[in-house]
């Protein structure tokens, strides 16, 4: 009864503006502000599929609007300089700052709680040296014993961001950057698109599993296009997806709102349905036929640098590949290892907060694998995870990565203004959308130069650094360098936090340490499951 009384007050209401209206001209303002305002009333009271707006029609949508306009206020007017999440203000500023080539220092000390649990810092030295005297732009070579065609890497490289989930005038900016500033751009899974070769940067192939780029039509892994892919001379290192920090165990998610007929046609997909990639791969089931698709990799792009990407789940499992690289003395050139906390684009939220373990514990957790099974003078680390400042280069390289990838930063680097809309293609500046509208915002040729600009002034704080630390090579940098503070009144580095193994250590049963002898005992290199059975440890 009452939504009737309600249509018919409406109905009576448009009936005396539009006698109004036939009276006096300045009806027509009234009309062409209430009617619109009236319709929408008829639309909440027909509807059912919103309750707040049926029973309080035109009113009730006061809800949504403050929905959508909660974050843009929180993030300008609520949230301090230090507790914005996923990236606080001034980690934002500052990326901002350096892309523009601006001012970068800060007034007046840190804004950081310094006796907070966690704040953590580095150990600067009496000896310190002169920044001018240290190479201003290190490198790593990334090219084991069996790669022919090694890649001397940057330290600071973009992180995996497909063409699809980034429009096109990001990636040409990206790559743009990439070429510019002489450091990689990794593909991301959605493969090889012709705004990754038009600047001709130098790329990181990225084969996910739905082997975009190299696609065969049953959805498999097709050598013949995966070697036509990796001949181009800007393809300079390809890197395996086995997970990644943003929905490790997932598979990539690009929502069907994003497939362009382009898309479909550099990905060989369908328009008009989301593209899941299935969270395991066809082309091997257990760490020797990992390894062996490594080799074929290898042998199939003409011997340049293979690798792995993955966030760490059950720690056996990479225990499991190593112990598969000493049985078939098959190593990648590269691990990439990323972080729970990683994600740029779509991704389910309990994957998003819960799934995955964070970069630093995963990070020392591979190196020092690698370390215990003598196999890291053969395999370079890239650290991907939050890094956005020098400091966080350092950080990494510290807990034991040899190079460091950003995707999040760099978009930042682009405009990003982290409005948290990249699941719904309406980035409003253009860099996680694929609307031409909202594309066209995005100027390549302003941008390019920032994500330069950016990378190397990280890399230059980086290497400030590493002076004040009086050391001039980051082969010096190690965990004793970092201090973090654990309580109010106790602080550890991190080498008491996390403790390095002995070279060798796991190759021999008497000398496995006694916190990693379960997992060496329940793992397999012909399995990726470890055995289940009850394992006793024997006390020292």
């Amino acid at each position: 009864m009452r939504n009737e009384f309600l249509v018919f007050i409406f109905l009576g209401l448009t009936l005396t503006l539009l006698l109004g209206f036939m009276l006096s001209s300045t009806w027509l303002w009234l009309l062409l502000i209430l009617v619109p305002i009236l319709l929408i009333g008829l639309y909440d009271l027909i509807q059912k599929k919103k309750s707040i707006a049926r029973n309080f029609p035109v009113i009730g949508r006061g809800r949504y609007i403050a929905e959508w306009l909660r974050p843009k206020i929180y993030q300008y007017f609520v949230e301090s300089d230090t507790d914005g999440k996923p990236f606080s203000r001034l980690d934002r500023s500052l990326i901002y700052q350096r892309s523009k080539d601006e001012t970068d220092t800060t007034p007046f000390g840190t804004q950081l709680d310094v006796y907070g649990e966690s704040y953590e810092w580095m150990n600067h030295s009496i000896g310190a040296l002169d920044s001018k005297d240290i190479n201003k732009d290190p490198r790593v070579l990334v090219g084991g014993k069996d790669c022919k065609q090694p890649y001397s890497a940057s330290l600071y490289n973009v992180s995996a961001m497909s063409f699809g989930s980034l429009s096109k005038n990001a990636v040409m900016a990206l790559n743009g950057g990439a070429k510019i500033g002489n450091f990689a751009h990794n593909t991301g899974e959605g493969g090889i698109s012709p705004y990754h070769d038009k600047y001709g940067g130098d790329l990181i192939y990225q084969i996910g599993t739905g082997y975009f780029g190299c696609r065969a039509k049953d959805g498999g892994f097709d050598p013949d296009l995966f070697a036509q892919r990796t001949a181009k001379d800007n393809v300079k290192m390809i890197e395996i997806k086995l997970s990644q920090g943003a929905k490790p165990g997932h598979g990539g998610i690009l929502p069907a709102k994003k497939v362009t007929k382009e898309i479909a046609e550099i990905r060989s997909i369908e328009m008009g349905k989301d593209v899941l990639s299935p969270p395991y791969h066809r082309a091997f089931n257990t760490p020797k036929g990992l390894l062996l698709f490594v080799k074929q990799c290898r042998d199939l792009s003409g011997g340049k640098p293979i690798g792995f990407k993955l966030c760490i789940g059950h720690k056996s499992e990479f225990i499991a590949i190593c112990k598969a690289m000493i049985e078939t003395g098959i190593t990648p050139d590269f691990i990439a290892v990323d972080g729970g906390e990683g994600g740029t684009g779509a991704a389910p939220q309990e994957f998003s907060n819960s799934v995955g373990m964070p970069y630093r514990e995963g990070l020392v957790f591979v190196y020092n694998a690698l370390i215990g099974f003598g196999l890291k003078k053969e395999i370079k680390l890239f650290a991907s995870g939050k890094i956005v400042t020098g400091f966080h280069m350092f950080r990494a390289i510290a807990l034991g990565a040899d190079a460091c990838y950003s995707a999040r930063a760099m978009m930042m680097a682009l405009g990003c203004i982290q409005a948290l809309e990249c699941n719904r293609n309406t980035c409003p500046v253009g860099v996680a959308t694929q609307r031409p509208e909202l594309v066209k915002g995005l100027n390549v040729d302003d941008k390019k130069v920032r994500v330069a600009h950016f990378q190397k002034e990280t890399v230059h704080s980086f290497v400030e650094l590493m002076a004040a630390a009086g050391i001039d090579d980051p082969d010096l940098i190690n965990r004793s360098h970092i201090t973090m503070r654990i309580s109010p009144f106790n602080t550890r580095t991190y080498e008491e936090i996390f403790h390095y193994i002995t070279e060798g250590s796991l190759l021999e049963q008497e000398s496995i340490p006694r916190d990693w002898r379960k997992l060496m005992a329940t793992t397999s290199a012909e399995s990726f499951t470890p055995k289940y059975e009850t394992v006793y440890i024997e006390e020292d």
